[in-house]
Order: structure tokens, then sequence, then C-alpha cells
């Protein structure tokens, strides 16, 4: 053990190889828990900041632009960033720009500071910072949900454990679900050239019922249905709904501790990219139904 009396400068991967290895001991002081999110806290722009998410999902490393300006940085320092920006749920989030911060990570004991490219968006997020691949990859850090921490190495080869904070990640979590639309992790794409957005092309090709759609009351919720539909088959449906209505789910915050991530899926086909010439018509209209289907699942 030493003293911290410097921070270590990482600029390039030239870290000496170090085996990160998660033993029994790092269990100790993890409370139990259903794949809680691993939430840590970093130093950047001169302060200690919390609520930072490690997101091995997310593309791209994210600052939220709430804490941009609480970090008090000039808005002239962003650089512009032509690529888009998307959503756990494929919703584009709109990007102010990045911004490179000297980042460090320690344990007390020892530390490691990086430059981190950080995208800054407007959107609701109970986190401060997404910590993305790309970060991950250039501290050649490996982060642990089972223990609950991310090990790195210093430019010495000494392993660095930053603990994750679980009840500050239980009620991150828990804020996020509450927040509509809240930021779990995004995904970088770069723009169509035609300029035409993915929402754009998910609602152009949604399949809609034939003879229109009527909007129904059961219990507190409202459901679209058919409007051809037969009052015999109505009946039948409205009782099949009131019997079943806690079964069904209108945003992440009815669904608490499942996160939304395993939930959520699309695929990523898009009628401008063309099918196999080996397809028939009715191959081809099968995934048309199946692309609208599986997007409204989100």
């Amino acid at each position: 053990m030493r003293p911290q009396t410097a921070v270590e400068s990482r600029q390039t991967d030239s870290a000496p190889d170090v085996d990160l290895v998660f033993t029994q001991a790092d269990l100790q002081g993890v409370v139990p828990h259903n794949n809680d999110p691993v939430v840590i806290s970093l130093i950047t722009a001169g302060r200690r900041l919390r609520h930072v998410l490690v997101d091995q999902g997310s593309s791209a490393d994210v600052m939220l632009l709430t804490t941009f300006i609480r970090l008090r940085l000039p808005m002239d320092q962003l650089k512009p960033y032509a690529r888009r920006l998307y959503g756990f749920a494929g919703n584009e989030v709109e990007v102010h720009g990045y911004i490179e911060l000297s980042t460090t990570f320690t344990d007390s004991l020892s530390s490691c500071t990086t430059n981190i490219r950080h995208l800054v968006i407007d959107a609701p997020s109970a986190y401060n910072i997404l910590l993305g691949r790309p970060a991950l990859d250039r501290l050649e850090a490996v982060p642990s949900t089972r223990h609950m921490k991310v090990k790195l190495s210093s430019l010495e080869g000494i392993v660095i454990t930053i603990v994750s904070d679980q009840l500050e990640a239980k009620k991150c979590y828990e804020n996020c679900l509450k927040t509509k639309g809240g930021i779990f992790s995004v995904t970088s794409r770069p723009p169509r050239k035609d300029g035409v957005t993915r929402e754009e092309i998910v609602r152009a090709n949604r399949p809609e019922p034939a003879g229109g759609v009527v909007e129904r009351e059961i219990g507190v919720k409202m459901f679209k249905l058919g409007q051809s539909l037969s009052g015999e088959l109505w009946d039948q449906i409205f009782e099949v709904i009131t019997r079943h209505l806690d079964a069904f789910a209108w945003s992440a915050a009815d669904m608490p501790n499942i996160d939304p991530d395993f939930l959520c899926h699309h695929l990523t086909w898009t009628p401008a990219s063309g099918l196999s010439a080996k397809e028939d018509e009715s191959s081809t209209k099968r995934s048309d139904r199946s692309f609208g289907k599986r997007q409204r699942n989100c």
C-alpha cells in the first residue's frame, strides 16, 4: 500500500499487462442483489462526480447537460458532433456537442487519469455520466455487476479497485424508471445520407388494422382495437384484458426491478436495406409485420 501522492496519467494504451481478477474476497460487503447497476464516482473538471453509471451497453461516453452546467464548463468549449445518438429504445437523442476532459479514477490508494470524450446531451436521467465502452476500453477496465466493482491498472501495474455504491445505484435506477424517457444507454451511428430518421421509418412502415382503430377504456387504461371487430369478439377481448389487466405495461415504471435493456428489442433491418432475392412476396409481408410488431413491443 502506498499513499496517493501523485496522479498517474494514461494518454495512450501503455499500461503494463496486469491480470484483473475477481475473487470471493471481492464479494465481502456486497449486499445480495438482482443485477444492480454499477454506479461509481470519478474526478473531472476539478470536482468529484457521483452517480456515474458504468454501462457496457453504451457505445459512447455521455455527460448530461445539467452536469455540464453544474461543472461550470463554458458552452463554447463544446465541439460539433456529426453522428447521431440513439437511446436504448431507438429514440434519437439530441447531442449539443462533445468535450474532452481529464478524468481521474481512484480507490484512494492508487489513481489513473485519462482523457475522456464526453458527448453532451439534454435528456432526463438520474445519472451524471454514462461511462460506456470507449472509456472502459481506453482504461482497459473490467466491471463486474456480481462483485459491484470496477478494476483497472495504474501505469505502475497496481490494480485499482473502485467500489460501486449499491445504495446510490438502487436510488438512481428507481429514479430512472420513474422518469419518462430516461436514458440508460446510447448507441452512436452515422447519419443517413437521405436525412430520414429512424422514427420516421418506423412510423411509415408500422402496420395498422384494416378499417382503422377505436380507443376504448378498460379499467384505467386506454386500448386501441380494430374498428371492424364484431360485437361478440369485442366482448371476448374485453373479458380477457379485464382479467389480465395487471399483465400490461405502458412504461418502464410499470415493470420495477426489471432492466429495460432486457425487455426492449428491435430488428436492425430497415426498408431501405432491401431483402434477399430468395425471399418471395409472402415472406416479405411476414417480415414487415414482424418489424412493426417488435417495434411496438418497445
